[in-house]
């Protein structure tokens, strides 16, 4: 999907990639093209710039280029095996951080307020990473890390929210309503669980100080960012169909 896309080049929204794809199918099309209908001569010759250093980044592997791609799940496939799952918990909305968790597609990674969640290591494992993918993140998960830690923790590269991926398949609502949708099962465990649940997990855990409401709240986060892993295929491969 991704030499087919059109939206990143300057002055190209939807209705104007629609009528380029009346004309050509993909960037190689576009760049044989001399002449693409609704576009002067000088905007061509841009976009075709646009396009070719687009082609260099993916030979060079440079995720930052398409840090600001419009349409992000066009990037998912080129870049699955090199991106990180990300979901956090908190105190309350826009609350403290306590859990921030992290899935490379093979192991999660748990940063625990307490023990081992700061600034360095976060930003450092955040660093490895070509690509970001939460569900709503960028309304809460990232703006909430920029909030405690400072915008530079978070890399320079492409962030997939699949909450907006999941629309463009008529996917609404939260990710557990979701989860139900696609036939993702939880545990038991934490099959009902609610992110107000994972806040009181939490509050249990500090009054108490036992472990049991801990190792919940993280089985809880690690469900999360496994499943985002599940979706991210799914969605991937039905906007590709």
């Amino acid at each position: 999907m991704l030499n087919e896309s059109f939206t990143f080049l300057e002055n190209v929204g939807g209705k104007k990639e629609v009528k380029i794809k009346e004309q050509v199918r993909d960037w190689n099309g576009f760049l044989n093209q001399n002449k693409i209908n609704g576009l002067s001569d000088t905007n061509k010759i841009r976009c075709n710039e646009q396009i070719l250093k687009a082609k260099q980044a993916l030979i060079n592997n440079d995720a930052s280029f398409f840090t600001n791609f419009p349409e992000p799940i066009k990037l998912f496939n080129f870049f699955k095996d090199e991106c990180v799952y990300l979901d956090i918990e908190t105190t309350g909305y826009y609350g403290d951080i306590t859990v921030i968790g992290l899935y490379d597609g093979y192991e999660t990674k748990m940063m625990i307020k307490g023990y081992n969640l700061n600034k360095e290591v976060i930003k450092n494992e955040l660093q490895k990473y070509k690509m970001i993918v939460t569900f709503n993140g960028a309304s809460f998960d990232l703006p909430v890390i920029k909030k405690y830690f400072g915008a530079d923790v978070i890399p320079e590269v492409p962030h997939l929210d699949l909450r907006f991926a999941c629309a463009k398949i008529g996917l609404k609502g939260g990710l557990k309503k979701i989860e139900k949708k696609l036939g993702i099962s939880r545990s038991n465990e934490v099959n009902s669980m609610s992110g107000a649940d994972a806040v009181n997990l939490w509050n249990q855990f500090q009054t108490t100080g036992n472990k049991k409401y801990l190792k919940l709240l993280i089985k809880y986060n690690q469900e999360d960012i496994i499943n985002l892993k599940t979706i991210a295929n799914i969605v991937y491969d039905k906007l590709k169909r």
